[in-house]
């Protein structure tokens, strides 16, 4: 097996996470993913000012550290730390590399910036506009041809997350676009480790079970990936964190859609996927299966929004509705009346997180949000700011702000497109400045029809997820909290909200726990369960291998994280609120 290790899940993760990779045993490979949709959109706004950057400036911090370490060690650095500027990035290693007099060569992956082609493809940001930022999604062949030249660090642009892991398992093994089931194995490796900590307990609904001391300072994950695509996952000896069943399947079903998870070099199934817990820290992922590819390949597109600001108005005590009430008015007729005009939207969320007979001002305080956009700045300037801040002793009783508006800020609003894998050019650049191009796969080898397309069909519950219990056995039992038995995770993807449920671990009958929750969530029961996603088309996808179910809750969130007027824009924290509710369970399935 060859070892693959994570020291970066986003940007902004932790900064001593590639030397203690480094130095707490061995690898292989050391990957780092730092972008999401959100990073593509700030590293936008970092080139605009400066077109030297766009690029993760963290990672020059560590590189600048570590190169020496990882060459010494003989582990070789792939990461798509390149951002919008892939380019930019390894002419600043390079350059580090000859100030520290070491030989490491540097290549780079670029041709995911569709941005000067927009026209061209038809990719058309938020209403209408010219894209600040459009990466196509790439593939890691890639990164498999500028290891096979012999590159110490890869740095890419936009690739699948899972690319910087499938790619030195390509050099290593020497994989072609047909080996489907090698390539999914390693996709779904990839998949578990991208996020760092994640795998290792972090941000693990099943945390209050493990003792406080594993959980100080996690380590970060391998992946140890075998010739035929299958994996165990695992860390180095001695750090902290856990690696258990409950806690890989915590990070598969994290930000997925149905089981078909599709990109640019093959369609991973997970719904084929076994785990089993080989040791302690130690969990092995066998069984996947792949198919060819979709004919198309993703777009993210960030566009400018227009301006937002907010206001967060503290309630306190009795009268809680009438105090918001009051509130409201006096700012909405406050913005009628101002010369700079109503904003084009104006968005009031109410919080009830008081109580009773509230024993803390804490426990006695709800709390008003009023979110304001327009695509001019001055309504959501100084004219809101005012509104909001001179009602201070002309208001409610009890009147106070947790802070008083800042001045309107720009935002932006991501959407996906899809393009023609051909018409996206794929391009290793050596140091010494050849240029390998990488073919997209040959018509031959994509799929016959669209693998998105399938992607984005609902499962049935119920169908084919093991013995099926009735409505009215589910309905029965004692009325306790969901996370009495499932665990979950929730994120975002633009607009839509995904979060995964699955069976827990200590659960007795973990099969009929499986059918009991099969047969429980559908659409009515999710909606009743988050009244907010009413309305909303709703995905649910059983994952009978992994005891889970997936759903996803189109535009729960908007616009997406730039954008979102939410308390939580990512939906982080939805799969706990879902955990809060609840439900009857029958009693022989309560661990």
């Amino acid at each position: 097996m060859i070892r693959i290790g994570n020291c970066s899940g986003f940007y902004g993760d932790r900064l001593a996470a590639m030397r203690e990779m480094l130095t707490q045993g061995d690898l292989d490979y050391l990957t780092g993913d730092y972008l999401a949709e959100l990073t593509m959109l700030i590293l936008g706004r970092d080139r605009l000012k400066d077109p030297s950057l766009g690029y993760a400036k963290t990672f020059v911090r560590q590189m600048t550290d570590c190169m020496g370490l990882a060459k010494e060690r003989g582990v070789r650095i792939v990461t798509n730390a390149g951002g919008l500027n892939p380019a930019g990035l390894a002419e600043k290693l390079r350059e580090i590399a000859a100030e520290q007099g070491l030989d490491v060569v540097v290549a780079h992956v670029e041709g995911d910036d569709l941005r000067p082609r927009a026209d061209e493809l038809g990719l058309v940001g938020h209403g209408g506009q010219a894209p600040i930022t459009a990466n196509a999604y790439l593939g890691a062949f890639g990164i498999a041809a500028a290891l096979d030249a012999g590159a110490d660090v890869v740095v890419t642009g936009r690739v699948t997350d899972a690319s910087v892991v499938v790619g030195p398992a390509i050099h290593a093994y020497g994989w072609g676009r047909e080996d489907h089931d090698a390539l999914a194995g390693a996709v779904v490796a990839g998949h578990v480790i991208e996020c760092g900590a994640q795998a290792t307990g972090g941000n693990f609904s099943g945390f209050a079970a493990l003792d406080p001391k594993v959980m100080l300072h996690p380590g970060f994950p391998i992946a140890e990936v075998a010739s035929d695509g299958s994996s165990v996952i695992t860390k180095h000896e001695g750090t902290g964190g856990v690696v258990t069943v409950d806690t890989v399947t915590a990070q598969l079903v994290y930000e997925i859609g149905g089981p078909a998870y599709a990109g640019p070099d093959v369609v991973a199934h997970l719904d084929s996927i076994t785990l089993a817990q080989e040791s302690e820290d130690r969990v092995s992922i066998s069984g996947v299966t792949g198919s060819a590819p979709p004919a198309t390949t993703k777009v993210a597109l960030n566009s400018f929004g227009g301006f937002r600001n907010s206001v967060e108005f503290v309630l306190t005590g009795l009268d809680i509705e009438a105090k918001a009430a009051l509130v409201r008015l006096q700012v909405e007729d406050a913005l009628a009346q101002s010369p700079a005009g109503m904003p084009d939207e104006v968005v009031w969320d109410l919080d009830r997180t008081d109580s009773v007979d509230p024993e803390t001002q804490g426990r006695a305080t709800a709390l008003l949000r009023c979110h304001v956009k327009s695509l001019s700045p001055d309504p959501v300037g100084r004219a809101f700011s005012s509104a909001a801040v001179e009602l201070a002793l002309a208001s409610y009783a009890g009147f106070t702000v947790t802070r008083p508006p800042a001045a309107g800020t720009p935002y932006g609003v991501y959407t996906p497109a899809y393009v023609p894998q051909k018409t996206v050019p794929h391009t290793v650049v050596l140091a010494d400045g050849t240029r390998i191009d990488v073919p997209s796969p040959a018509a031959s080898a994509l799929a016959s029809h669209s693998a998105r397309a399938r992607e984005s069909v609902p499962a049935q519950p119920g169908e084919d997820s093991g013995p099926s219990v009735t409505r009215e056995h589910a309905q029965s039992g004692s009325r306790v909290p969901l996370g009495r038995v499932v665990h979950a995770r929730s994120g975002d993807k633009g607009g839509d909200a995904n979060v995964g449920v699955w069976v827990r671990g200590d659960v007795a009958d973990p099969d009929a726990a499986y059918a009991w929750l099969v047969d429980l969530l559908d659409a009515d029961t999710f909606t009743a369960l988050i009244p907010e996603a009413a309305g909303l088309d709703l995905e649910i996808h059983p994952l009978p291998n992994l005891r889970a179910i997936n759903v996803v809750a189109h535009g729960f969130l908007g616009d997406g994280v730039a954008a979102s007027t939410r308390f939580d824009p990512q939906a982080k924290a939805l799969g706990e609120w879902l955990r809060a509710r609840v439900v009857d369970v029958p009693e022989e399935l309560l661990p």
